[in-house]
């Protein structure tokens, strides 16, 4: 095997974490406006290889996703389950995403899972692949610790229609949801999530390893579910609303 040049993996990582940058903070921006800003920056780039970064990142602009969300063929779809149905006590329904992780000398990608009622983290699994097995990981540990969801919102990535992942979601009775093509909007809560982890934590600090890295996104989801007062939750804290609105529908 042919020895990478250790300057070119160098440009070719920060380049990666600047469009990951870009795209979090203008997700409208495509592949010309993307060219634009990484030039304005100094790195001396074309179109063709800004697409085939966005297609190995899974980064996109607000027509459908690169890589990320390309549906498998051979995979099944699903229709989306959401529209017109009021969300009303945690666990009707979770939304999964995955979403590049930029660090100090590459990058990692977090697979991330959400109580679309209390904005609550049930569960995530940080991984160096696009493999389907991280998915289901998060979605086994997340069943085991919170519980089984009655929905389960998704884009159409070909790891979430994955036989291993579609086989685990139906053992358990979990009914599958998918956006519509190129619908960002369907899945905004676990969307937005990934944008106030990038802006708020990941991109002030430099994380030089993967063990550093994952240390980091523990601490910061710990944060996020127990302590930080959340606007849309009348400044409670997710953990708060997940637990005490989980304890009142039991009861009823």
């Amino acid at each position: 095997m042919k020895e990478q040049d250790p300057v070119k993996v160098d440009e070719e990582n920060r380049i990666m974490n600047r469009l990951d940058y870009w795209n979090t903070m203008f997700p409208y921006f495509g592949s010309r406006k993307l060219v634009v800003k990484l030039k304005d920056e100094g790195f001396d780039i074309g179109r063709k290889r800004i697409c085939r970064l966005m297609d190995e990142m899974g980064i996109y602009a607000i027509y459908p996703k690169k890589n990320l969300s390309k549906p498998n063929k051979q995979h099944r779809k699903f229709p989306y389950l959401l529209r017109n149905i009021e969300i009303q006590f945690p666990n009707q329904v979770w939304a999964i995403d995955v979403s590049y992780i930029p660090m100090k000398n590459g990058f990692m990608y977090l697979t991330a899972i959400i109580d679309w009622h209390s904005r609550y983290i049930v569960g995530y699994e940080l991984s160096d692949t696009l493999e389907a097995i991280h998915c289901v990981n998060a979605m086994k540990r997340a069943i085991k610790d919170v519980g089984v969801p009655g929905i389960l919102n998704s884009d159409q990535a070909a790891q979430l229609s994955s036989d291993d992942f579609v086989n685990l979601l139906e053992s358990h009775k979990i009914r599958q949801s998918m956006d519509g093509k190129g619908r960002w909007v369907d899945n905004v809560v676990v969307e937005r999530w990934f944008r106030s982890l990038k802006t708020e934590y990941i991109y002030i600090n430099e994380f030089s390893s993967p063990r550093e890295l994952r240390e980091g996104i523990a601490k910061y989801i710990d944060e996020y579910n127990n302590i930080r007062p959340h606007q849309a939750l009348a400044d409670d804290t997710p953990s708060k609303v997940y637990n005490e609105a989980f304890s009142s529908y039991q009861v009823a």
